[in-house]
Parts: structure tokens; C-alpha cells; sequence
């Protein structure tokens, strides 16, 4: 099923990049430009992404920046990165 119809993303592509470790519409719009052009679709991203454990986030939450950092190559000081998905 299409979640984004202005970039053609769907629910599997979404699921993918989750289980690569997106945690949040923004990491998923990074990777896909889902949910960056008329934004109808990103409350859909939201409930498919959950409220599930994240390791980055909780990382994130308790402090611990530097281990998100040094853990994985994906992160910069631009911000998260996902890697392109094919």
C-alpha cells in the first residue's frame, strides 16, 4: 500500500528502513523524502513506525549521545543519516 503518493513510498519501504533503524518520521523522510511535500502522509508513518523500542532514541533519552556517535557510522554532526536503500 502507497503511503506517500508524491514520492511513491510504501507501508514495506517504510517497514524497511524501521527495521534499519529509522526511528522517527524525519529519519524516514530523510531516507525516502517521504512526508517532505505535502505532508499527508506522516501521521500514516507515525503509526506505522509505533511506539516500539528504538535503541537509538533510548540512547538518545538517557544521555548517552556519544554512544549513539560512536555506535554508528550512519550518525554525523549533521544528524542521523540512513543509508540509501535500493
Amino acid at each position: 500500500m502507497y503511503v506517500c503518493s508524491c514520492f511513491g513510498i510504501t507501508d514495506e519501504q517504510v517497514k524497511d528502513h524501521a527495521a534499519a533503524g529509522a526511528c522517527t518520521p524525519r529519519q524516514i523522510a530523510s531516507a525516502t523524502k517521504a512526508g517532505t511535500d505535502c505532508g499527508s502522509c506522516v501521521r500514516t508513518i507515525q503509526g506505522l513506525l509505533g511506539r516500539g523500542a528504538c535503541p537509538r532514541r533510548e540512547l538518545l533519552e538517557t544521555g548517552n549521545a556519544a554512544a549513539v556517535l560512536a555506535a554508528d557510522p550512519a550518525f554525523s554532526t549533521a544528524g542521523p543519516r540512513l543509508a540509501e536503500a535500493a
